[in-house]
């Protein structure tokens, strides 16, 4: 079939020079607005990220105004000094309950019933400072840790005990 050819039709060529320089232009127009729509596309996702960051930062505003309102009561401030300070009005009488589960404790066993004492509460954290301050102030001397035990002597002789 190949052979066969129709009279007076001649073999046109597959690309003209017109569909030639059209591809051409398609191209180089794809490779000329292919970065910058890229880049606008990224921006578009940096504007996004950005108003979402903006968003975010608004409600921790929002919530550090009610936080700031919050403590501009006398009585919010009240209960936290004596939540957090442990703090007592005057003629009241301060105590900590403390829970043996929570301190780390378990219960006694049968065997070692009143081996471990009674719990004792946590100290508040002022008091761990001034023990501190207290143990700053004392004698170098009595802060040093104790020198380690000397090895026992091993007998190196020959013969057997």
């Amino acid at each position: 079939m190949a052979g066969w050819r129709i009279p007076g039709f001649a073999a046109r060529p597959r690309f003209t020079s017109r569909a030639t320089v059209l591809v051409l232009v398609l191209c180089s127009l794809v490779a000329i607005l292919a970065y910058p729509t890229r880049q606008f596309i990224s921006q578009r996702s940096e504007i996004s990220a950005q108003r979402a960051k903006a968003e975010h930062a608004r409600q921790q505003v929002e919530q550090l105004r009610r936080e700031k309102a919050r403590w501009q009561d006398p009585e919010f401030v009240k209960a936290q000094a004596r939540a957090r300070l442990h703090y007592a009005m005057p003629g009241e009488t301060p105590f900590i309950s403390v829970d043996p589960a929570a301190a780390g404790t378990t219960a006694p066993s049968a065997a070692g019933a009143g081996a471990a004492g009674p719990v004792k509460a946590a100290k508040p954290w002022y008091a761990s400072v001034w023990d501190s301050v207290d143990a700053a102030d004392a004698d170098p001397a009595a802060l040093a840790p104790p020198a380690p035990a000397p090895a026992p002597a091993r007998d190196s002789s020959p013969h057997d005990h």
